[in-house]
């Protein structure tokens, strides 16, 4: 044996030409859902339900927005995100295998990334929204590299499934809790109590968004980040599980090989979706009047939402997987194409929402969120996407890639050589489109 051979450095990030495409088209989708759920905490001025982040006592029109909105997005996408995520992991952990890195090479690859991560949250959270999703899968990541990367595929499913089951039983408990607690209420005829305002409860979550002075919601915003790095990442449970899930699908290339797990992607995506989207029906019919919840059992929404959400977040990885399937050896065409150039840059798109919600929406910059309501805040929320859509065709077509993609790829692979000629594929690739390299790379992070 050679000992004066060098360590192999480490293999610079993957090319376009091996993403394949179900990944990149669900995070630039979900991007337009992401700003849905984002922007309705920039209506600063009104009153916002205990039960979701959606203002109360507005009109016809708005309060079904916010309906559908509870219903499709709210606590779907962190889960959805948050597989891709890990399943990105495991992706960009065999590329630097296939290439004969060391184990401890890649790790401090993976580490490095996830630290870097969570320092771009901050920034982030810092200087716009405080609500940032990037350093709580940071912090996740790297929690969960070092306990699961190289468990068995029989530990991964056990504690995903256990993570479910948690999430399950403290939504049964709570709706069965709730129930018994409204009525104890009612025999005590505490109307009182289940007809007082939220607006303490709203005041407090709307404090960075709604203070006035640009340095003193700067100091809120950090302030109440690390609570959201911690409540969203790890106290959720749906993060992890979702995470841990994704280490276990990502073994078997179930993205990049869509066609060849067609009935599981079937099952997930239709049993997914439907059970996402069932869950929130009582929440959604509670917002819009049709059934009266008292406020102070109001908070059994959350416990459901988080249950049926990391459902219907896995459903909606699925249904992109039967889309990348349907596309095997197609061109996705003008539409799809620009889709899938946001996911190509979803950190860059992410914070780019920020920027143009922050500034002209919260008090402290024009505070014009004090001016709309549900309705006119979703077509605000949907011209946010389209014009990341655009920032991210006009890259794609400049063969470039998004900033905040290039700062993280600099810092995190520090010591890449040159990219080579030809990709190297993971161990175990299959042929067909978008088969080879990373599917969903750790840096294209979003809530």
């Amino acid at each position: 044996m050679d000992q004066t051979q060098q360590p192999i450095p480490i293999r610079g990030p993957s090319r376009s030409a091996e993403r394949a495409p179900a990944p990149d088209l669900a995070r630039g989708m979900m991007l337009l859902l992401i700003s849905f759920a984002n922007t309705p905490l920039y209506l600063w001025a009104t009153t916002h339900s205990l039960s979701s982040n959606h203002p109360v006592g507005e009109g016809t029109l708005d309060n079904a927005v916010s309906a559908v909105l509870i219903v499709i997005a709210d606590l779907r996408v962190y889960p959805m995100f948050a597989f891709l995520f890990g399943y990105g992991i495991v992706q960009l952990y065999r590329r630097q295998q296939a290439a004969g890195v060391s184990e401890a090479d890649a790790r401090a690859l993976l580490r490095r990334r996830n630290l870097l991560l969570i320092a771009f949250g901050a920034v982030h959270a810092l200087l716009l929204w405080y609500g940032d999703i990037i350093g709580a899968y940071g912090l996740v990541g790297l929690i969960l590299v070092a306990l699961f990367l190289r468990r068995s595929d029989r530990t991964l499913l056990t504690w995903a499934g256990i993570g479910t089951g948690l999430l399950v039983v403290l939504a049964v408990l709570s709706t069965v809790g709730a129930f018994f607690a409204a009525g104890a209420a009612g025999a005590d005829g505490g109307q009182a109590a289940s007809a007082a305002s939220p607006a303490a409860d709203s005041e407090f979550m709307m404090a960075p968004i709604a203070e006035e002075n640009p340095l003193w919601a700067a100091v809120l915003r950090i302030a109440f980040w690390p609570t959201v790095v911690i409540g969203q990442g790890l106290l959720s449970v749906a993060v992890p599980t979702a995470i841990v899930l994704a280490f276990w699908a990502a073994r078997r290339r179930i993205l990049e090989e869509p066609w060849n797990h067609l009935p599981l992607l079937r099952r997930t995506a239709v049993i997914g979706i439907a059970v996402g989207w069932l869950g929130p029906v009582p929440n959604a019919l509670d917002h819009l009047g049709v059934i009266a919840v008292p406020d102070t059992v109001s908070w059994v929404f959350w416990p459901v939402q988080l249950a049926t959400g990391l459902v219907g977040g896995i459903g909606y990885v699925a249904l992109f997987g039967l889309i990348g399937a349907r596309l095997r050896g197609r061109p996705m065409g003008a539409v799809g194409s620009a889709v899938a150039a946001v996911g190509k840059r979803s950190m860059s798109c992410y914070i780019g929402q920020s920027v143009l919600c922050a500034p002209i929406l919260a008090a402290w910059g024009l505070g014009l969120g004090a001016h709309m309501g549900s309705a006119a805040m979703a077509l605000y929320a949907a011209g946010v996407w389209l014009a990341t859509l655009v920032f991210a065709v006009v890259l794609e077509r400049a063969g470039k890639r998004g900033p905040a993609e290039v700062a993280l790829r600099r810092l995190a692979y520090r010591r890449t050589t040159a990219e080579p000629s030809e990709p190297t594929a993971p161990t175990g690739s299959g042929s067909g489109s978008g088969s080879a390299g990373s599917a969903a790379e750790p840096d294209s992070t979003t809530r």
